[in-house]
């Protein structure tokens, strides 16, 4: 008995100093990602000031009409779930992509400097990059209008009032600033993998290009279906950044820009009602976490090593 009781003391302080580390990141979980769950209920509220929270008058389903008895429900919910599917299937190949060439960049403080250039767009606000934007963009003065396109003998172009380049520019947009930081995740997988595997290749005359074929890229595979899951449970969601500031909130641009998050903003900078954003935060999270299910479900009976649960 006490030897188990000394073991047991034993564990606990050998795991103390992790717990302490972890400490601050479950304690963050817990403020921002758990008690605010307490909140769901006002989705069926139609929430009142002067009754508070309790006292609110409940109104069943009415707070989620607004997301979908509008004509603007199918162009949000079209464009939130195409740009998230080109987000995830294009921003994984170009991490993918980058994590390899760093990877074989090999000099590590090389490494480094390529590394660092790459995630500085990832700790730059939206503001920043919506007026980074704006000074290659803008009709006026714009360095695309003022000397590219004068250089190749074309028209000026009112970025900000024409729809159809921006599927294009917020892609390419997106990919800038995050595909630094996402390929960190995809080099750290490329260095665990065992360095003899690479050293048998070689000895068998395989090249560079049939070592990354052949090796590291079947080897992401775990990794690669990891993110897609995590990524899958948020394609409901959208970056409000680059959506609402990088096209300057433009209204001529609201077929090929508003998301499920520009329009529940709009609309609450207009009507001020908590009911309609606790009732989108909630139809988010729901389709988010039956979408996860289903993802892990179709990777559990193709690929039962590679599953989530």
């Amino acid at each position: 008995m006490n030897a188990k009781k000394s073991k047991a003391k034993r564990g606990y302080a050998k795991s103390a100093p992790l717990l302490l580390i972890a400490l601050p990141g479950i304690v963050y979980l817990l403020i921002n990602n758990y008690i605010p769950m307490f909140g769901i209920f006002l989705a069926f509220k139609q929430f009142d000031y002067v009754k508070g929270v309790f006292g609110s008058d409940w109104v069943g389903f009415d707070n989620f009409k607004f997301l979908f008895h509008t004509r603007d429900a199918l162009i949000m919910t079209r464009n939130t779930l195409l740009y998230n599917l080109a987000f995830i299937l294009i921003g994984t190949v170009m991490a993918i992509f980058v994590a390899i060439l760093l990877y074989e960049l090999g000099v590590k403080a090389r490494v480094k400097l390529f590394q660092s250039a790459l995630l500085l767009p990832n700790l730059m606000s939206w503001v920043i990059i919506a007026f980074i934007g704006f000074s290659f963009l803008n009709s006026d003065s714009g360095f695309i209008n003022n000397t590219i396109i004068p250089l190749l003998g074309g028209k000026e172009i009112a970025w900000y009032s024409e729809g159809k380049y921006w599927p294009f520019i917020l892609v390419f947009v997106y990919l800038w600033k995050y595909t630094g930081y996402a390929s960190i995740i995809y080099m750290a997988s490329i260095a665990g993998i065992d360095k003899g595997i690479f050293e048998a290749a070689k000895l068998d005359g395989a090249g560079k290009l049939k070592q990354i074929l052949y090796i590291t890229v079947p080897m992401l595979k775990p990794t690669v279906i990891i993110m897609t899951l995590m990524s899958v449970g948020r394609i409901f969601y959208s970056d409000f950044g680059l959506f609402y500031q990088m096209p300057m909130n433009s209204g001529a641009l609201y077929d090929v820009t508003q998301t499920i998050d520009t329009y529940v903003y709009r609309g609450l900078m207009k009507l001020n009602d908590i009911g309609m954003s606790a009732a989108a935060g909630l139809f988010q999270s729901t389709v988010g976490f039956l979408l996860v299910i289903t993802a892990n479900g179709i990777v559990r009976k193709t690929d039962e090593e590679n599953a989530l649960f």
